[in-house]
């Protein structure tokens, strides 16, 4: 049931009396199958959408859209739209990945839904030239490195611009929430469902803000904080790698026995410093690799994984004693090892045209990322500094056209999230609950890893989703499950 809307959303007041832009939502939409390396269900067309949503005549672009279309005609109830993160995600396959990973009572109801948000993939695609370090979307800080680290933020926001400023402007999540709703009339649905997880939450949340009335049955998987975008996401992320730490250090203690790391947290703490100030004078080689302190601190997200990041510290510490690493103990390693291996820059470009060009708090001043990054490090030493540290977005070439979306509504919504969540942790989770005041959150107790739902593994909070999907109903309250 829609609550009352606020003063906060007076603009989506005006945008959902809205239609999309004549000629926009009565496409004839041609299917076909999206490629031979895919499954045959799997189909796709393109959509049409402006640009510019302020000048709807002027160029238009196409959105890639697939589907699976729904296992029975009788029992179908719409089209559940899918976004499987980013910014800068492609979602073109993402429905015949999840659904084999849902139950058969949503794979009747609904055809699943995706797409390559504006800018990515085959969706007119930004692409920056960037290099592989200019890539990367977090840096440590030191005053040795902040002069070098400031030249290539510019030197992103710069080459951004040159190659691809005619688009930059409109890669914004309030636009790609306007294509959705152009994709959901194009497609002949009153209203539509969806599945968005880490940044499609987000993205999920403005499209309830901006059209609440198109709103059906919303799941949002490891969820962001509309408050803090976006540099209060990078910066928070170091809060949850701290008590992620803490956690680990306890975990260890616990089984010094076997890991030899320590018998207290205290104890655990001190041999993982001590190991990070003997890479920083010496850097330790694993698997071919060289890890100074900075490099092993850059392995913060790794912390919710208590195994696997108990490997790779012990490995690390029989290499720098110039013992032989234990097997199957970089586990940590190898996950950063295959986010870099990234064909191209257009998740990253887009990834920068959005949290640059629709953020609140972007600082002007390189030299006020540098007090941020020594004051956040100084009470977050493991990795204050990373987000913290200087961004392209200081040298961006235009201020954003809208304001990021306030989201306060009372449309239904499904939250379901991990406790220990290295990328989106809990705390950013319930600052979208607040914000969604007709939402349910559903939070799994000892949940590691980013991401509850499509992941292979069962969960808890699965027959809650079922259920909400199925029938529309949400738990009756907040809830913990384990």
């Amino acid at each position: 049931m829609l609550a009352a809307l606020t003063p906060a959303t007076a603009f989506a007041a005006q945008e959902t009396a809205q239609q999309p832009p004549e000629g926009f939502g009565r496409q004839h939409l041609r299917w076909e199958r999206c490629a031979e390396d895919q499954p045959a269900s799997l189909e796709c067309t393109t959509v049409k959408v402006p640009l510019d949503y302020g000048d709807p005549h002027g160029r238009s672009i196409g959105i890639a859209v697939s589907r699976v279309k729904a296992g029975s005609a009788a029992k179908r109830r719409g089209v559940l739209l899918m976004n499987p993160g980013g910014p800068g995600g492609t979602g073109l396959t993402t429905p015949a990945q999840v659904a084999p990973l849902l139950a058969a009572e949503v794979r009747e109801r609904f055809d699943l839904v995706g797409f390559d948000p504006r800018g990515v993939g085959r969706s007119a695609p930004v692409t920056c030239g960037l290099t592989a370090d200019e890539q990367a979307l977090d840096h440590p800080y030191s005053a040795r490195t902040f002069e070098q680290d400031a030249a290539r933020a510019r030197s992103v926001a710069d080459k951004c611009w040159a190659k691809a400023g005619d688009l930059l402007p409109h890669i914004t999540t309030r636009n790609t929430a306007r294509d959705m709703d152009v994709v959901r009339a194009a497609m002949g649905e009153r209203r539509i469902s969806y599945l968005g997880h880490s940044y499609g939450t987000y993205l999920g949340a403005v499209y309830t803000q901006m059209f609440p009335r198109r709103t059906d049955r919303f799941v949002l998987d490891s969820a962001l904080d509309p408050a803090l975008v976006w540099r209060g996401v990078l910066r928070g992320s170091s809060e949850a790698a701290e008590l992620a730490f803490t956690r680990w250090t306890q975990w260890a203690a616990a089984r010094d026995a076997a890991y030899g790391l320590g018998a207290t947290p205290q104890a655990v703490r001190a041999a993982f410093w001590e190991l990070v100030a003997h890479a920083d004078r010496t850097p330790i080689v694993l698997e071919g690799r060289p890890f100074d302190g900075d490099a092993i601190r850059a392995q913060y997200r790794a912390f919710v994984q208590v195994e696997a990041v108990t490997r790779f510290i012990v490995a690390l510490r029989a290499a720098a004693a110039g013992a032989a690493a234990p097997a199957g103990a970089s586990t940590a390693v190898a996950a950063e090892a295959a986010a870099e291996a990234t064909d191209g820059d257009n998740a990253v470009s887009v990834a920068w045209a959005v949290l640059c060009g629709e953020g609140r708090s972007w600082p002007r001043d390189p030299e006020q990322y540098r007090r941020d990054a020594v004051r956040d490090r100084a009470a977050r030493p493991l990795a204050g500094d990373f987000g913290a540290n200087v961004q392209p977005c200081a040298f961006w070439k235009s201020a954003p056209r809208e304001a990021a979306t306030v989201v306060d509504n009372g449309v239904d919504a499904l939250i379901v999230q991990n406790e220990w969540d290295p990328q989106t942790p809990i705390a950013m989770a319930q600052g979208l609950r607040r914000a969604l005041h007709g939402a349910r959150m559903v939070t799994v107790a000892g949940g590691e890893g980013h991401g509850v739902l499509g992941t292979g593994r069962p969960s808890c909070a699965d027959a809650d989703v079922t259920r909400y999907l199925t029938t529309g109903r949400l738990p009756a309250k907040d809830r913990t499950c384990s």
